[in-house]
């Protein structure tokens, strides 16, 4: 049988096939309050072979070789971290974990090509190799065991974007399948979270993501920005965004919460926050918390530190920068991802001047329903607009 087409969550037979495999696992933990670790392990291996097979067989090539290669470097990491040169160690380890995403990042600018590294998937596996040789570093991983290392990078409904869990979370329900009470609260869940998922993904993100946003491009490419189409394309492009990203992250969650996993969720209400730093804890937020425990905190650890700064403020706006700035190249080493990063930095620097104003000197400015309702009105304004310069159309009607 040929699975070329059933990439994750993106093809009807890609759901009949999962309900089929994963229904005696359902009744495992239903019946017996079980989770046979043997029968997860063969659906993993059938679902990546599913995911990889015909057209991707490269890809699925490259997958195995990247799954040795981190699970050999982190092996080797835990046995050598404490040297007495430890950062070295860990600075060479965290560098070795990029490097493969580095690669397919950089090669097609050198080349025109996709590196022979790359998979679907590979980004978010490489996050998960990062956050072992941290939490390794800080003592929160104290025992190495490979083969649970690797159901952790190939927990198959997360596997190609997420959402992006914890290792030491995971651990836990690994070894600890949930009592049939609880087992049951996760079934509803995942229940509704797949029915939630099916509307935003092949309901609303379709209508809007397949009839609407041709159109509107078009009429923006044909007039320009100079006109009501701006506008059109700007919220049509967000909510698109919004609707077939969280609804793929739903199939994921739901997908884990039948498996007995409370894989972390990955949108809560986005476009109701009220301000960008609101919005980056309801967006993306696996990515996100990634980004900011991983990078940000310790960036700005360093900085502190190290003194390098002597304001804290100023410190934590080259935090910012920073960190929106990778953000963006992370996306894709291309103009708009820079500036739509970059954008962001901007943002949150300019709400946090404006939380130190109303401190300092906000004292009679008024706080109510209104204030607030304006304040979410301007944030999800000022993120269409990122989503905007995110989409590329600026590049098309600029640059081409």
């Amino acid at each position: 049988m040929n699975f070329e087409h059933l990439i994750p969550y993106a093809n009807p037979l890609y759901f009949i096939w999962l309900a089929l495999a994963i229904l005696p696992l359902i009744l495992g933990l239903l019946l017996a309050g079980k989770r046979w670790g043997w029968y997860q392990i063969l659906l993993t291996v059938v679902f990546i072979y599913i995911s990889f097979s015909g057209g991707y067989w490269q890809q699925g090539v490259a997958l195995i070789g990247y799954v040795i290669f981190q699970t050999v470097l982190v092996y080797a990491y835990h046995r050598y971290r404490t040297q007495k040169n430890n950062s070295w160690v860990f600075y060479s380890a965290v560098a070795a974990a990029i490097l493969p995403l580095f690669l397919v990042k950089v090669t097609p600018l050198f080349s025109g090509q996709a590196s022979l590294f790359n998979f679907l998937g590979i980004s978010y596996l490489t996050f998960k190799s990062v956050q072992m040789i941290m939490e390794m570093r800080d003592g929160l991983i104290k025992e190495y065991h490979p083969a649970r290392y690797i159901q952790f990078l190939l927990f198959f409904p997360t596997i190609s974007s997420g959402p992006i869990d914890r290792y030491r979370r995971f651990e836990k329900e690994l070894l600890h399948a949930p009592t049939k009470e609880k087992y049951l609260q996760f079934l509803e869940r995942g229940v509704w979270n797949i029915f939630m998922g099916f509307l935003y993904k092949f309901i609303l993100g379709y209508y809007l993501g397949q009839v609407m946003l041709p159109a509107v491009t078009k009429e923006l490419l044909n007039h320009g920005l100079f006109s009501w189409r701006f506008f059109a394309y700007m919220y049509v492009y967000s909510l698109y965004l919004f609707f077939d990203f969280a609804g793929y992250s739903l199939f994921a969650v739901g997908v884990s919460n039948l498996m007995g996993y409370d894989t972390p969720v990955n949108f809560n209400k986005p476009f109701l926050a009220a301000s960008i730093k609101d919005f980056w804890n309801r967006w993306h937020m696996s990515l996100s918390f990634w980004f900011r425990d991983y990078i940000y905190m310790r960036l700005m650890f360093t900085l502190i530190k190290k003194k390098v700064f002597k304001s804290r403020i100023v410190a934590s706006n080259v935090g910012y920068f920073a960190l929106f700035l990778i953000m963006g190249i992370w996306h894709g080493l291309t103009w708009y991802y820079v500036v739509y990063g970059l954008y962001h930095a901007l943002l949150i620097c300019s709400n946090d001047a404006w939380i130190r104003f109303k401190k300092k000197r906000g004292k009679h400015l008024p706080s109510n329903r209104l204030t607030k309702a304006f304040s979410t009105v301007l944030t999800f304004h000022a993120v269409c607009l990122s989503f905007l310069i995110f989409s590329g159309v600026l590049d098309q009607l600029f640059f081409k």
